[in-house]
């Protein structure tokens, strides 16, 4: 670790976003690879080609490192989703989830038992990760009262992160596969919807 830290004090060139992305996607094939248990700054390094020095002048430790993968590397990503009604927000979004279901469940699932056993991680993917997904997926319900689609913000809503996620993540468990587009869809239409939407406003 010594080495490392006096390889931090060299002036280096700045990365580029690419670059930086490019170490973060060989931390996400790394944790799929091995989990988050075995994962080490050492693999990362080398899946990337950078020294270790490097990632430790970027991420403080693991839990920083794999909650910023997390986040850079999301294929879901709520802000840039806005078709007009909620319904349509929710649609494509069950799209993009039933799309990246079958690659990101086990991922899901390994990171799940290391969140709780790893109260560091669990922080640092509370903060990076999930209160960002939570802030954005409730910007479809602000977004539908701010259009009158919705008199005001029903307290349904509140849950509507938490079942969306867990709906695509928990499947498998029942052994009916993964969440695709059309259970999502069905999800959407005949859980949430009802759930939020003035009975008169769902199709």
């Amino acid at each position: 670790m010594a080495a490392d830290s006096d390889d931090t004090s060299i002036r280096r060139p700045r990365l580029t976003p690419a670059r930086e992305l490019e170490m973060l996607d060989a931390a996400m094939d790394a944790l799929r690879e091995v989990g988050y248990q075995d994962l080490s700054m050492d693999l990362v390094a080398a899946k990337a080609r950078c020294s270790k020095a490097t990632l430790y002048r970027l991420w403080p430790g693991k839990p920083e490192l794999v909650a910023a993968a997390l986040f850079a590397t999301r294929p879901v990503r709520p802000a840039e989703i806005d078709t007009g009604t909620l319904r349509g927000d929710l649609l494509a979004m069950a799209r993009l989830i039933g799309a990246e279901a079958e690659g990101n469940t086990a991922l899901f699932a390994a990171l799940g038992h290391a969140v709780l056993v790893n109260p560091e991680l669990d922080a640092v993917v509370q903060t990076s990760v999930v209160k960002p997904w939570f802030a954005e997926l409730n910007g479809f319900v602000d977004r539908a009262v701010e259009r009158g689609e919705l008199p005001s913000r029903p307290a349904a809503a509140d849950f509507l992160p938490e079942l969306l996620l867990s709906v695509a993540v928990t499947r498998p468990l029942f052994g009916n596969g993964h969440a695709d587009v059309d259970y999502l869809t069905r999800c959407v239409d005949l859980v949430l919807l009802p759930a939020i939407l003035p009975a008169a406003r769902h199709p």
